[in-house]
């Protein structure tokens, strides 16, 4: 399965802006995906991530209460709604997937478990 994600472009602190991920094949069910960003000079960093089913999300500290992760199977398609967005969330953001299901949180926030990942999308947040 390949990635693409879209949606990245240049937003006002405070404003909102809705990233997606979609992939090219049907199988895109069976994976959990996992968002990840880099901002300049900073290593990856995990964002959140959705399980196959979409019943369970885990949030970094960071965005959490501020985005969420929408997923629809039928589409072959997961987002990241980001919400009330600031100078800090600036960073190119990646989705990644990974087979490997019903694992905890810590597993899905090491980027190192996730075997296929798109391009990203560059986010910037200005005051």
């Amino acid at each position: 399965v390949q990635l693409v994600e879209s949606g990245g472009e240049l937003v006002q602190a405070g404003g909102s802006l809705r990233l997606s991920c979609t992939a090219s094949e049907r199988t895109f069910g069976d994976y959990t995906i996992g968002w990840f960003r880099q901002a300049a000079r900073k290593e990856r960093e995990f964002v959140g991530s959705i399980s196959w089913s979409g019943r369970s999300t885990y949030y970094a500290d960071s965005v959490k209460g501020r985005f969420t992760i929408p997923r629809d199977n039928a589409m072959n398609m997961v987002s990241l709604q980001m919400d009330k967005l600031r100078p800090e969330d600036t960073a190119v953001y990646y989705c990644a997937a990974t087979h490997l299901k019903n694992r905890g949180s810590h597993f899905y926030k090491q980027s190192e478990k996730y075997d296929i990942w798109g391009q990203g999308t560059q986010v910037t947040v200005s005051l």
